[in-house]
């Protein structure tokens, strides 16, 4: 039996930059990454997209921006 992926998604880091304020878990330093994610089906490309997530530098935690 032979199983084979025909989805892929790729995530390619296009920029980063240190962010305002601080890690309100470890009073960290925050970067700001600019990330490209690509969905392709059996290598069409179906859905793109620009995101900007934030992290921390001392622990590593994925921050959420809350409005």
């Amino acid at each position: 039996m032979c199983l084979v992926f025909v989805c892929d998604e790729d995530e390619r880091i296009v920029g980063q930059q240190q962010a305002p304020g601080c890690c309100p878990y470890c009073g960290g330093v925050i970067k700001a990454m600019d990330v490209e994610s690509q969905w392709r089906l059996c290598f069409l490309p179906l859905y793109y997209k620009t995101k900007r997530k934030y992290y921390c530098t001392l622990c590593s935690r994925r921050l959420i921006l809350q409005y």
